[in-house]
């Protein structure tokens, strides 16, 4: 079980993919950043991560700034081979020695795992038996995850008997008809606290990206919005090539943090590649709402 001390600072957390320019991360903002994505194959094993070296070279800053680093494990499109892998003790075993192998080589400060989603029933007791094993075989690393937003379509394939074994949890209140909505936002909340998970384990998500209005397609990201007009950086809808786009400006994300600050313990965000760099950087914007 990992204790989760109730005096950690507020939680500032930068999802990170390997295409990330690793000289302009802002370190001095952030608590942790996790490194997206390592890939994992359906006996256990993991599929080569993309820019290793990347990897190594933020691990190494970050910890000059105290922050801690973790790899996220899967992300969307990865659930067949989470539970083709959890569902047997052997590939279950393997995944645990291969990952925990993974994080002492990088000097990684944890892991998150990204199974988009365990199902209710079967799937969900095969996610608990592995978190089990992974707390178990790290029992002084973080050890988080990323669930979706609320509502027990996607939500209840994550039992409450695994809430002890994280650090925290990082809800993903984004995507979807509602994308980053406000109402979206306090859902997950309401909903993952109704769950028992405890406040000091909430980290709340918050979208660095775009979506078209009135559709699930993906739409730009929050540099390309701002680089195309500083105006956008205030709003959250914005016209961009002839299509709406719905996304959270600034004042959105500061009002996000402060709900955050008073009903969780953290603020997450995908991803750190998506911010613009200055004034109008959603991550300065977050900060400095955490740090006035």
């Amino acid at each position: 079980m990992s204790p989760t001390p109730s005096s950690r600072p507020f939680i500032i957390l930068a999802y990170a993919t390997d295409g990330i320019i690793a000289e302009i991360i802002p370190y001095e903002q952030l608590t942790h950043i996790n490194y997206s994505f390592l890939t994992p194959k359906a006996d256990g094993t993991f599929n080569p991560i993309n820019n290793s070296w990347k990897l190594k070279q933020i691990v190494e800053t970050a910890h000059e700034h105290n922050v801690r680093v973790s790899i996220s494990v899967g992300g969307w499109g990865w659930d067949a081979q989470f539970e083709e892998l959890a569902a047997s003790p052997e590939s279950r075993s393997a995944f645990v020695q291969n990952l925990t192998a993974f994080v002492n080589e990088y000097q990684l400060d944890g892991a998150d795992i990204d199974w988009e989603y365990p199902d209710a029933g079967q799937s969900s007791q095969n996610f608990l038996a592995l978190i089990k094993e992974l707390r178990a075989a790290m029992p002084d690393k973080l050890l988080t995850t990323a669930v979706v937003s609320y509502g027990d379509d996607n939500g209840s394939g994550v039992p409450a008997e695994s809430f002890e074994l994280f650090n925290f949890v990082n809800i993903m209140t984004y995507d979807g008809p509602d994308h980053g909505s406000m109402e979206q936002f306090e859902k997950g909340l309401s909903y993952w606290s109704a769950r028992g998970l405890p406040k000091e384990k909430i980290v709340m998500g918050v979208p660095f990206y775009s979506h078209v209005k009135d559709s699930s397609a993906e739409g730009v990201t929050y540099v390309n919005l701002v680089q195309d007009d500083p105006a956008a950086a205030q709003v959250d809808e914005f016209d961009y090539s002839g299509m709406s786009q719905i996304y959270n400006g600034i004042p959105t994300i500061q009002a996000k943090t402060n709900m955050a600050m008073q009903q969780a313990s953290g603020i997450m965000f995908w991803a750190l590649d998506h911010d613009t760099q200055g004034e109008l950087s959603l991550v300065n914007a977050i900060y400095q709402t955490v740090h006035p």
